[in-house]
Formats: C-alpha cells, sequence, structure tokens
C-alpha cells in the first residue's frame, strides 16, 4: 500500500487544513488545472478553508463527481446548490461541470460528462466516502471499469443522505455519478473520511484487499493517493 499517504488528524477543521496545503501547493507549482469536486457536510469544512484564504481557482477547471436525477440547480437539496453555495458563489473558477439531472436524456448526458472529462484529465479528484464503501454514486458492486452513468442509490445510501434533505423533500433513488474509472482516472486521490460511521470503509482500504463489494479499495490500484482520516487505523 504504499501508493496511499495516509495523514491521521485530530478532527475534520484540522482535516481541511491538510487539503488545503495539498491544494495550495499543486496551485503555487501550476500543477492544478482541472480539479474534481466533491459534495456532503464532509467538504463543508474544506470548502470553509479554500473561501477563507487567497486560494485563486480563477484558472482552474471544476467538475463534480455527481447529482440527483430530477433535482435542478434552484433546487436546495440538488449538488448544483450545495456547490454554489459553499464555494462557487465565492471563488471564481475557469469552468464549472456538474451532471445535469434535470437533463431529458440522462444516457446522452452521461456520455456527454465523460466526453468534457476525456477533454479535461483530472489533476487531482477529491473524494469522500459512504459507510458502505460507496465512492460518489458508485454502490456497490459497481464494475471497476465503470465511466459516468445513471446509478440507482442503494437503501442504506438513502437512509444517510435523507438527513441532509431540507422540507421533507423525497430523495431521489436514481443519480448522475462520474464512474469508477472515470473517478480513478486522475493523476492524484485526495479521501477525506471523517467520524465512526466511516471506520468500516476505512478499515477495508487499510486490509489490501481489492473488491467491487468496497468500490473504495479501487485506490489501492491508483498511483498517488492521500488519505485523511480522524480515524486510528491499525
Amino acid at each position: 500500500m504504499e501508493n496511499i499517504k495516509w495523514i491521521t488528524v485530530k478532527n475534520p477543521e484540522e482535516g481541511a487544513k491538510e487539503v488545503f496545503n495539498l491544494i495550495s501547493e499543486e496551485l503555487q507549482h501550476d500543477r492544478l488545472h482541472v480539479l474534481g469536486l466533491a459534495t456532503g457536510s464532509t467538504m463543508i469544512p474544506v470548502y470553509d478553508e479554500w473561501t477563507n484564504s487567497q486560494l485563486d481557482f480563477s484558472n482552474v477547471t471544476a467538475f463534480n463527481l455527481d447529482e440527483y436525477v430530477g433535482l435542478g440547480a434552484d433546487n436546495p437539496n440538488s449538488y448544483a446548490y450545495f456547490m454554489k453555495q459553499h464555494l462557487f458563489s465565492k471563488k471564481p473558477f475557469k469552468a464549472t461541470y456538474i451532471p445535469n439531472g434535470m437533463a431529458e436524456d440522462l444516457d446522452e448526458e452521461c456520455k456527454e460528462y465523460e466526453r468534457k472529462l476525456n477533454s479535461n484529465p483530472l489533476d487531482i479528484q477529491l473524494l469522500g466516502v459512504g459507510e458502505n464503501g460507496h465512492i460518489a454514486f458508485n454502490e456497490p458492486g459497481t464494475s471497476f471499469d465503470s465511466v459516468t452513468h445513471v446509478a440507482k442509490l442503494t437503501e442504506s445510501t438513502l437512509d444517510v443522505n435523507s438527513q441532509y434533505f431540507e422540507n421533507d423533500d423525497k430523495i431521489p433513488n436514481i443519480a448522475l455519478t462520474m464512474g469508477i474509472s472515470s473517478i480513478t482516472n486522475a493523476k492524484k486521490l485526495i479521501m477525506v473520511a471523517f467520524g465512526e460511521k466511516k471506520r468500516a470503509a476505512m478499515e477495508k482500504l487499510k486490509s489490501g484487499e481489492v473488491t467491487a463489494d468496497w468500490p473504495i479499495t479501487k485506490l489501492l490500484r491508483h498511483d498517488d493517493v492521500v488519505v485523511i482520516t480522524d480515524l486510528q487505523i491499525d
């Protein structure tokens, strides 16, 4: 597992500072032109750290991992809304891309998104991880060769994510997501995982076994991975 650099921190705020240092270094050395972004509560302290800094993303193109099907960008539960609220309204980027969950032809939207990714290879992909080991919305059993696709969400993912939904809106059970292959094509992966609920996924990664039952384990086959966590994993 020499490809994975583990950084153990005391809390999410300290973890956010570690991400900041990594991103800042890549920007300073002009190695960051295309950046993959993630959503969810884990990312809020990360983006807070960025927006309260002098980091300049004006020459960086951003791609988000995923979006719910059926939610427009003005819906407070959409990831487009999340990104605008926590980052894009505060830091200008050269361009930002998020899968369009309102697209009439979802399969064509996925193909077009993958084409854009292929034209703009990711320098860094920022990742969280689900309790069941999913990355983006690539649930257990998803092919490691998968590209951007329409994903059906598992009950466990729906249960976890529903807590973030405002106004008692029903969480969509379908999403558009970058595939595992799309994600791991990035030159560098930075994963953040905080809290006891992520322990099983972190332990699976540390065990060194690569299995489609735990999508996170595909990181073991990548050349440059940084994992930042507040969990002590033996």
